[in-house]
């Protein structure tokens, strides 16, 4: 694969740079132009469904939902989360991060994003000993349409789904059966962008043979690019992309919206303020949205 990329970037230099800059003016599907290569390209590697508008530094959806509040609060919040999600790695696999897969790419997570170690292992021994308690997606629509799924721990359904109803009617969102149909889960590897320029990361993709590559902020507006593929592919990806030379931030599974929709400035407010509200909500794990960035 990696050989059929280079032999195709030295026959044709200007092809790959030209095909990434048209996807970035117009968000469109790599496909490659008419000439005697495309027999080879399209016979050597599978398209790719590039998303510029999510882009790391053109992305006002990425800042406005993550600079909100204190970040001292914030860092306080996401380690509550991180407890959570321990807890719910620990229920579907054990313990044991060497026998569950999910467990050690969250750990990895967790050292990645600072979390004192100590707190870590309280984790663990507080999911080990934790009474059973449900997990369960709900969906739901927010501000200006865009499609909500919400990812949630509790111990008492019933209580938590009216809670999360209420904050959805508060904040202009309601429930909305079939809102997953538009979801996929997929694995996610995720790497830091500073050194890779936009060409790069394709190939990069292309020899990794990625379903995706996204460009994005992470929480400290940090560019990061996103590596997706089949769930089963998780560790293959990872291992193709070390070998390859990137650093690995993290690694697992995430929630990928199929098609994405763009919002306005108020209905891109407005639906920061609702994930906030739901964020804050302490059965809520994590909320997965479809809303696309833009300048």
């Amino acid at each position: 694969m990696a050989a059929a990329v280079r032999q195709l970037r030295a026959l044709c230099p200007r092809t790959l740079s030209a095909v990434w800059s048209s996807c970035a003016l117009q968000g469109i599907t790599v496909a490659p132009p008419p000439c005697t290569l495309c027999t080879a390209w399209r016979s050597t590697v599978r398209t790719l469904h590039l998303r510029p508008s999510l882009c790391a530094g053109h992305n006002k959806w990425s800042k406005v939902k993550h600079i909100k509040g204190p970040k001292d609060e914030a860092r306080g919040k996401m380690f509550m989360k991180f407890g959570v999600l321990i807890r719910i790695a620990v229920k579907e696999g054990g313990s044991n991060p060497e026998l569950n897969l999910n467990l050690a790419h969250l750990l990895e997570q967790c050292r990645n994003n600072n979390m004192p170690k100590a707190s870590v292992e309280a984790a663990i021994k507080r999911a080990e000993k934790a009474k059973p308690a449900s997990q369960l997606m709900v969906e739901a629509r927010g501000p200006g349409g865009c499609l909500l799924l919400i990812e949630v721990l509790t111990d008492e359904n019933s209580r938590t789904q009216q809670d999360i109803k209420k904050i959805l009617t508060k904040n202009g969102g309601m429930l909305s059966d079939g809102a997953r149909h538009n979801f996929e889960k997929r694995g996610v590897v995720v790497v830091p962008a500073k050194d890779i320029t936009a060409e790069r990361a394709l190939e990069v993709a292309i020899e990794a043979e990625a379903k995706d590559v996204q460009e994005t902020e992470d929480e400290e507006e940090q560019n990061i690019l996103k590596f997706i593929c089949e769930m089963a592919e998780l560790k293959k990806m990872r291992t193709s992309l070390e070998q390859l030379g990137l650093q690995i931030m993290s690694a697992g599974l995430e929630f990928v919206p199929r098609n994405v929709v763009p919002l306005d400035e108020d209905n891109l407010n407005n639906a920061s303020t609702l994930i906030e509200a739901l964020n804050d909500c302490p059965e809520v794990v994590r909320v997965w949205d479809n809303i696309q960035g833009h300048s």
